[in-house]
Formats: C-alpha cells, sequence, structure tokens
C-alpha cells in the first residue's frame, strides 16, 4: 500500500513539472513600435529578412508576426525558450528599422530605399500619397 502511494506522489510530482515545462514553452505576443515600417514597400523588405532570420538564427522562435503599417508597429508571436524578445528587435535593427527606442543598425538604415526611411529623413507616407497599400499593376 505504502509503494502505491509513494507512486501517486512521485507520478503527481512529475506531472506537475511536465506541466511547468510545456507552459514555458507556450508562445508569447510582443508588439513593438517602428516609426520607420509605415509602407508596403518596407513591410515587404523586412517580412524578407524575418524569414531568413528566423530560419538561420533564431531557431524558428518567431511563429508568427502582423504588421500595422499605419500604427507603425509589428506585432510578433514567438516562442520564448528558443528566441528572446532583445533578439527580435536586434533582427529589426539589421534590417533596418527602428525597434522601440532602439534606432535602426545605421549601414542597414542607409540601404532602405527612401520611402522606409523616417519621416524626419523623409520617409513614409506623403500628403495625398499613402504608402500603406501596394500600388495597383
Amino acid at each position: 500500500m505504502m509503494k502505491k502511494w509513494v507512486l501517486i506522489i512521485v507520478f503527481a510530482f512529475a506531472a506537475q513539472y511536465a506541466q511547468s515545462q510545456v507552459m514555458s514553452a507556450r508562445p508569447q505576443w510582443v508588439t513593438i513600435k517602428s516609426d520607420n515600417l509605415r509602407c508596403w514597400e518596407c513591410k515587404e523588405r523586412l517580412e524578407k529578412y524575418l524569414i531568413v532570420e528566423n530560419n538561420a538564427s533564431m531557431q524558428k522562435g518567431m511563429v508568427q508576426w502582423k504588421i500595422n503599417l499605419l500604427a507603425g508597429e509589428i506585432r510578433i508571436q514567438y516562442v520564448p525558450d528558443r528566441v528572446s524578445v532583445d533578439d527580435i528587435k536586434t533582427a529589426l535593427n539589421n534590417a533596418g528599422f527602428d525597434a522601440d527606442d532602439e534606432k535602426a543598425e545605421p549601414d542597414a538604415y542607409k540601404k532602405l530605399p527612401p520611402i522606409c526611411k523616417r519621416a524626419e529623413d523623409g520617409g513614409g507616407p506623403q500628403k495625398g500619397k499613402p504608402c500603406h497599400i501596394p500600388p495597383m499593376q
């Protein structure tokens, strides 16, 4: 009878431990503001970069992302035991985009097309010329 109780207790602790391990691996969401993520061209450029980066150095830790061009932000679902928010921000910076208070890596920023620059550098939507919608072909 004592062995039975010991086994039940061991299984209960094992189940609790396994559940806590699974819980830590659950994807989480983070929203990052970027002052120079305002047009469809920037969006396409960043998405291509993130796909490559996610596969190459982030252990596929970014599950998905949604870019809101009008708000100038990207919402990323990520797996915290594969990639951190700092890793994600670094990837955005290395692609040439600001990430919250962290400015883009200067050399990468210089390579962006003019429309993808910060507003103070003449980028982003211009009066009467919205850039959040791809042009009709």
